[in-house]
Formats: C-alpha cells, structure tokens, sequence
C-alpha cells in the first residue's frame, strides 16, 4: 500500500524530511523526534492553523478506506503500513486527550555504519569487532532497551555481518527489517504475521521448515518467545529485540512472556542453553547537551556443569571482561577467530570509508 502527498496535507513537510523519524500528534501538539535521537514541539500556530478537526477527520477516514477497516468506539485503533512509514491512529474515546496520531518512518536503509558508531561514540572499537564477531560465530543475540532507543536499527546493522550464502528469514508483523532491500543477493525470506491468520509462532514453526540458517525477530513479545527458544535450540542462529533496561533482565522477562509457570520453569535452562549474548542500547548527553545513543551492556550467557551464569562483557559503555572463559572462545575459535576483539572486516570497512574520502 502507498500513501501518496494528498493523504498527508500539512503533515507532509515532516513526512518529506529525511532528519524526521517519527511525527507524533497528541491531539494538541505535534512532536517530532529526529535522527540525532532529539525530540521537540511544532510551533503551536502551526497546528492549530492546519491541523483542524475536519483535516483529522479527512485525514482518519482516508486511511480507514485505504485498508478497508472501520473506526469508531468499538474499534478505537487504526492501522496502516507503506514500504516507509507506519501509521497508527487511537479514537478519542479512549484516548482522551482527543485523537491521536503516530507516523513513524522505517525506510529501507542502515542509518548506522562502522564509522558512525565510533565518530559518534555508539561504541569502541573493541566492543564493536566483538559484536561483529558475536555474529561470524553464529551466535544468538537479543537487543534490548526502552521503547524507541535503536533496537531495530542495531538489529539491521549487525545483521549485515551475516555471511551472505545463509539463509536469513525474518518475522515481523510490521515490516521494519527489511533484510532483502538492505542487503542485495543475500538468501533471505521475509515473512509478515496477521493476527490470528498467520501468527507469530505460525511464522516460526513454517520458517524451519524452509531451511533457515538465521531466524530473526523483529520482537519478542509474548508466548512466541517459547516456539523462537526452540528454533534456537536445533542449531539455527537468530537475532531478536526486547523491552528491558538491563541485560541480566532478559532472562526474566522472557519467562514472563510464557502462558504457564510450568513452562517458566522448564524453559529456564532453555536460556542460558539458546541464547548467547545481550546487548543493551541507552542514551545519555554528552557535553554539549547534544543526546546520542550508545551500547551500554554485553553480556554472555552461560550453561556449564548445570549451572546458569551471565557473564557481563561490557559495563557503562566500557569493555570489563579480561578473560573470556573457554565455552566462548572455542565457539569464536570454531569460526576461525583468533581474537574476539579484533576483526578485519571492521578494519576493511574502515579502511573502505578513508580511501572514499579521500
């Protein structure tokens, strides 16, 4: 589906605005957040100029014929997806400070390169090579963070350190990913849940019968954690994002998904046994009050002699671990990395950028 200019009207400028990710109007205000991760107010003027209530009204119908659902009180929540931007609206009934709007922008693009995160301190470059080699050596990896911190856009970084002769499938229910468009030639199915139609763990379960190498989710929300745990475990690599603000959350909140404390219970071991390491995303300000992301955890999970232990690697942005243990080095050893901190395409990259620039 695409919306064209019309559908827009005074929201377009900050549709067209390629430093705007996301426009979201509280049914007074319209805020803005952009790519420097800085979140500010429209000129109030502005709004009440042209977001009138019959340009609302406009604009809310024409979605709602566009996926051909209603909205009213008994369905107060409006959906709608183009190949950039999701659109989500919310009834004044329910939401009572008036109707709410939200666009967020998912373009197929990898705001994030090698250069980027080290020139805008997103992480060193040790920390960055252990990752990228966290990825050679087929490990599992959940990102985690606050709602809207860069999940998704670390997930689609590191995923193109994926060798491309694997097979990648991705699950989303909307399409933010995009693994196909961001990484050309590369082996990859993208499928899309719908509800009750074709669901999460549908999705799962049909990907592994399509010989995936790599499975991964755009996010773990609920019981599907338990059919994704599973996949892990038969040797399939994967990538996932969650909502926690501390790496040695994660086990818990994926227990907290599951329908039963009888699972919770069995699938305990099942972590530390499927998932390999977790990335925590936060954001601070440096000092010149400008706010910036950052990797603030890594840590690995462990199995070993019946026993579950996580493993921090990194701490407040910074490198910790002095010696990793002998279960983590012979899977990078199995991979053929010598040192989980050193890595030459990173170097390759890099030395890619400087060439280009001069």
């Amino acid at each position: 589906m695409e919306l064209g200019k019309e559908y827009f009207g005074p929201l377009w400028r900050f549709i067209a605005n390629d430093e705007i990710t996301d426009v979201d109007y509280n049914g007074r205000e319209i805020w803005l957040t952009n790519i420097y991760n800085e979140r500010y107010r429209v000129n109030q003027s502005y709004v009440e100029e042209n977001l009138t209530s019959a340009f609302v009204e406009q604009f809310t119908q024409r979605i709602a014929n566009v996926v051909s659902r209603q909205f009213n009180k008994r369905y107060p929540e409006l959906e709608a997806e183009t190949s950039e931007l999701r659109v989500t609206i919310v009834h004044e009934s329910v939401a009572r400070s008036g109707r709410s709007i939200s666009i967020r922008k998912t373009p197929p693009i990898i705001r994030l390169t090698p250069k980027k995160a080290l020139e805008e301190h997103y992480c060193s470059r040790d920390i960055l090579a252990l990752l990228i080699n966290c990825v050679l050596a087929d490990m599992n990896i959940i990102f985690c963070g606050m709602p809207g911190i860069g999940k998704t856009e670390c997930v689609k970084f590191f995923s193109r350190y994926i060798p491309g002769n694997r097979r990648v499938i991705t699950i989303e229910d909307t399409m933010e990913l995009r693994y196909s468009v961001t990484n050309p030639g590369k082996d990859c199915i993208e499928l899309r849940v719908d509800g009750d139609v074709f669901s999460y763990a549908d999705a799962i379960k049909t990907s592994l019968r399509l010989n995936p190498h790599w499975l991964m989710l755009s996010e773990a929300r609920s019981k599907e954690v338990r059919y994704l745990l599973e996949s892990w475990s038969t040797g399939v690599c994967g990538m996932t994002t969650l909502h926690t603000d501390d790496v040695r959350n994660i086990p818990d909140r994926i227990l907290n998904m599951l329908e039963s404390r009888v699972d919770a219970d069995r699938l305990e071991n099942d972590i530390y046994q499927s998932v390999d390491v977790g990335v925590l995303i936060r954001k601070r300000q440096n000092e010149q009050n400008m706010t910036y992301r950052y990797i603030d955890q890594v840590c690995f999970f462990l199995r070993e002699r019946g026993q579950n232990r996580i493993l921090m690697a990194v701490q407040d942005g910074k490198l910790i671990l002095k010696e990793f243990p002998a279960v983590v080095l012979r899977r990078f050893d199995r991979a053929q990395i010598m040192d989980p901190l050193e890595s030459k395409l990173l170097e390759r990259e890099l030395e890619v950028d400087k060439e280009g620039k001069g």
